[in-house]
């Protein structure tokens, strides 16, 4: 059989019967991967720094060339696989991916080590966007396709949550670089399975790709993200390190639109950002992420500087916040049909800040239902309000645009996590500083105390040194002023929460359901036509099929040639 008829026949299977439904269960897997590879590495920093011994700048970078490549390459391969087969940009990512993690697990050096985990975002960036746009694809119906984004949604929130579980667990039993070789037997498992079963699908543009243009989008966020990192770094917003990226990034995004609108076939259609719901759900992405990173980054610290658990123990305390977020994935296409987008994601936002609100009553003292009550209200509220502005972002963008349309969304997805830990950050820094300001004045040396005033962990680190009443004093001083910058970024972080269900007003009040013709009650099945005609191609947005039809069908790509 030719690759021409494979292509033609492969969507209509997988957009037909049960079969979508094992498709989705392809794409859940590859997404789990790559979300569990942004925080797997955490708990392992540690081991990878007493084996390769990185300097300061080189550990930083073995943390963060991965995120930071990945969120700037997204619009690159999201619209790349617009224009030359999103199922082919998938499966090249699984194999980079699969090549990536081998080659990370045996790295003898730090610069090794950083090139791995470069090559392990340029895999995730083709496979991220491609898993939303292909089930934007396979799931034309919007009452399935909501159900397929809660799993997806619920997929990615259980791989970033459980990859600290997970590698604590290895770096334990195992080495380092076991955190990384177990993505090599499941890429090597899913790679011919895609190939098989993944639906091919392109958008409807026939234009030259705007190279220049992705290059110029890449490079734009690439700078905005490594800026607001650097902020969450502790970096002075106005010094030359922070200022320089992030401007530059900023004046190319600005070239990046006016050269999108005035382009006959752009690489994003900048005109989706005037509909209402399409830019409000994308800001909502951003404001959700915010809270969700830096909470957990938070949490983190509470949990193992003030509770003093280990990391493994850390990552079993987050877990129901995993399972909750697992739960509104599971039931968030019923809530949607239910109450609409306007108040699933405005009152999830409520519902996390009522969450964060309650986590004010942390103290020095442990106290597990607390703590597990506020997770599961935060994974559950977090988790309905992305579940509502991904869908309602997705099925506002045209079929033929959805490479772009996700890419968009996981940029937005990887900017406000970025900007999560910077700002809440920052907030607990300046909260945290002042509360030992008053140590010099009970006889602890100025220089000891100045260090101290960086992090609770550096002032653990003085007051071993220090020892004696004076080290005890400091310590005891620091965890106060922790837990007092603790209550102050929950209520900055709640105060936000609740200007995004201000910002969620803008949703439709309902989900738009409208139907093309009566549908009945059991679907007949109608064999697909070889390929779509030009009155099926995209010519309007449809909000809703009245019935399920083959993929090419319903304008959500060409047949692959």
């Amino acid at each position: 059989m030719s690759a021409t008829t494979t292509a033609g026949v492969r969507p209509r299977a997988a957009a037909d019967g049960a079969n979508r439904w094992v498709v989705l269960v392809v794409l859940c897997l590859s997404l789990l991967l790559v979300a569990l590879d942004a925080t797997v590495l955490h708990v392992a920093v540690p081991a990878v720094t007493e084996d390769l011994r990185p300097s300061a700048v080189g550990l930083l970078w073995i943390v963060d060339a991965y995120p930071l490549v990945c969120a700037s390459l997204l619009i690159l391969f999201g619209t790349l696989g617009d224009r030359i087969g999103r199922r082919r940009v998938l499966l090249f990512g699984y194999a980079l991916f699969g090549v990536a993690s081998a080659m990370a697990a045996m790295a003898d050096t730090p610069a090794v080590l950083i090139a791995a985990r470069a090559l392990l975002g340029v895999g995730g960036a083709m496979i991220m966007p491609a898993t939303l746009s292909i089930l934007r694809q396979v799931f034309p119906d919007r009452r399935e396709r909501a159900t397929a984004i809660g799993v997806w949604t619920a997929v990615a929130a259980v791989g970033a949550a459980t990859g600290p579980v997970i590698g604590g667990f290895l770096v334990e039993h195992f080495w380092w670089g076991s955190v990384f070789l177990i993505n090599i037997p499941l890429m090597a498992l899913i790679l011919p399975i895609g190939r098989w079963l993944l639906p091919e699908s392109r958008g409807g543009d026939d234009g030259p790709w705007d190279v220049l243009g992705a290059l110029m989008a890449a490079a734009g966020v690439l700078g905005v993200v490594l800026g607001v990192k650097r902020v969450g770094g502790g970096e002075g917003l106005l010094g030359p390190a922070t200022l320089v990226p992030l401007t530059a990034g900023a004046a190319l995004l600005a070239v990046f639109v006016r050269r999108q609108k005035r382009r006959t076939h752009p690489l994003i259609d900048v005109g989706m950002f005037a509909r209402p719901a399409f830019s409000t759900a994308v800001g909502c992405i951003v404001l959700a992420m915010l809270a969700l990173v830096g909470l957990e980054l938070i949490a983190v610290q509470y949990l193992q500087l003030v509770l003093d658990l280990s990391p493994l123990e850390t990552g079993l305390r987050l877990l129901p916040l995993t399972f909750a977020a697992m739960a509104a994935g599971v039931t968030g296409s019923y809530t949607l049909r239910r109450v609409g987008p306007r108040r699933m994601v405005g009152w999830g936002f409520v519902l996390t800040a009522a969450a964060v609100s309650l986590l004010t009553l942390m103290g020095q003292h442990d106290r597990p239902a607390l703590l597990t009550a506020g997770f599961v209200l935060l994974g559950f509220g977090l988790q309905s309000t992305l579940f509502g502005a991904y869908e309602s972002m997705l099925s506002e963008a045209p079929a033929d645009r959805a490479g772009g349309a996700a890419a968009i969304g996981e940029t937005s997805y990887q900017l406000g996590a970025g900007m999560g830990i910077a700002l809440l950050g920052s907030v607990m820094n300046a909260a945290y500083a002042p509360g030992l300001a008053t140590l010099h004045d009970k006889g602890v040396p100025e220089k000891a105390g100045a260090a101290a005033a960086n992090s609770l962990g550096e002032a653990y680190q003085v007051s071993a040194q220090l020892g004696g009443p004076l080290g005890d004093l400091l310590r005891s001083t620091a965890r106060h002023a922790f837990i007092d910058g603790l209550h102050i970024t929950l209520f900055v972080s709640a105060g936000l929460l609740l200007l995004g269900a201000l910002a969620a007003l803008r949703l439709p009040r309902v989900m738009d359901c409208t139907v093309r013709e009566a549908c009945p009650t059991e679907e007949p099945r109608v064999p697909a036509p070889a390929a779509a005609s030009a009155q099926d191609r995209p010519g309007r947005r449809i909000a809703l099929p009245a019935r399920r039809e083959p993929a090419e069908a319903t304008g959500s790509g060409r047949a692959a040639h």
